[in-house]
């Protein structure tokens, strides 16, 4: 019997591997379906409140299109495996600044590798548990823009042919510098230009930076750490399929803002890697009534992986008197 054998029958394997083309490109519909209506709120009523209110539902739009990507990578937003590829390239990865390509290959490492030292994800879930006050400390980051800052110099240094960790041109002229990462990031180029260009068009170019790399400068980066210290910070055991990571409960509101397009059923996923987004609530209930989930990684919310995630004592406290 099969690993996923193991757990839900013929039947019901079959009731989720099928895709929806209607489904996956009306998920990319409704994600960026919100961007527009974001910069449509602020053209009509240019104020200090619809940009604030853009940049907080952008930040987890950001994360909505990397999910979608994510979507694609798998090669589950729709069956025609070009198109799949071509939206998960130029309506979700380029606009972005990422190649799908490239993640895909990170990303099934992942996959094979869980928990383990050849995990690619590793560095992001390793630290943890960590006191209130580191939290508080990578919280700003996030929204000061430091941690974005770090996340876009490694890959545009990557795309450029040079050291990711490296400083400078490494001996390379800046012109051969440019056409190299002109090559890798064509895509990223072209997307961004037509956007902006757009935003002219209806007189709010301002929105570019405001409403499109604010966001991902600063809230998105802190909704990304929220979720991969959900998925898989702290989880009981890496080396088990029910232990290697995490599903998140989570309410309406909860999964608009920092959870879109059922990300926090991240254990159905890793279960069912063949499972489109839209079917994982389905891979939840039926791992629940098979009673497997009796001792899997559930959490009843993000605030309680929160709360576990800054549970470490700092030691000069933990060495003050009661």
């Amino acid at each position: 019997m099969s690993s996923v054998g193991q757990y839900l029958s013929r039947e019901q394997l079959q009731q989720l591997r099928g895709l929806s083309a209607w489904r996956g490109l009306g998920a990319v519909a409704w994600s960026w379906g919100w961007i527009a209506a974001c910069f449509a709120a602020y053209a009509a009523y240019p104020t200090v409140w619809t940009a604030l209110a853009g940049v907080i539902i952008i930040s987890g739009r950001h994360l909505a299109v990397a999910i979608l990507m994510h979507e694609a990578a798998h090669g589950l937003l729709c069956k025609n495996r070009r198109l799949n590829d071509f939206v998960g390239e130029w309506l979700l990865a380029y606009p972005t600044f990422t190649k799908m390509a490239v993640y895909r290959q990170i990303h099934f490492q992942h996959h094979k590798n869980t928990g383990t030292d050849a995990d690619p994800d590793l560095g992001l879930v390793k630290p943890f548990p960590i006191t209130r006050q580191s939290m508080r400390r990578k919280v700003i980051r996030d929204l000061t823009g430091q941690t974005a800052l770090r996340r876009y110099v490694f890959i545009a240094r990557l795309s450029a042919g040079l050291s990711p960790a490296g400083s400078g041109l490494e001996g390379n002229s800046l012109l051969s510098v440019l056409r190299q990462f002109v090559r890798n990031q064509y895509g990223f180029l072209i997307t961004n230009a037509l956007l902006l260009i757009a935003l002219t068009l209806v007189g709010i170019p301002e929105a570019f930076l405001l409403l499109w790399w604010l966001p991902a400068w600063t809230g998105y980066s802190l909704v990304l750490r929220i979720r991969s210290i959900a998925e898989h910070a702290m989880v009981r055991d890496p080396s088990t399929a029910l232990g290697q990571t995490r599903t998140t409960l989570a309410g309406p509101l909860t999964r608009f803002l920092i959870a879109p397009h059922h990300v926090n059923y991240h254990l159905e996923h890793h279960l069912f890697m063949f499972v489109p987004h839209y079917r994982l609530p389905l891979a939840h209930r039926m791992l629940k009534e098979a009673g497997h989930l009796d001792e899997a990684e559930i959490a009843t919310g993000y605030r309680e992986v929160l709360k576990l995630a800054t549970s470490k004592v700092d030691d000069l406290a933990a060495a003050s008197p009661a």
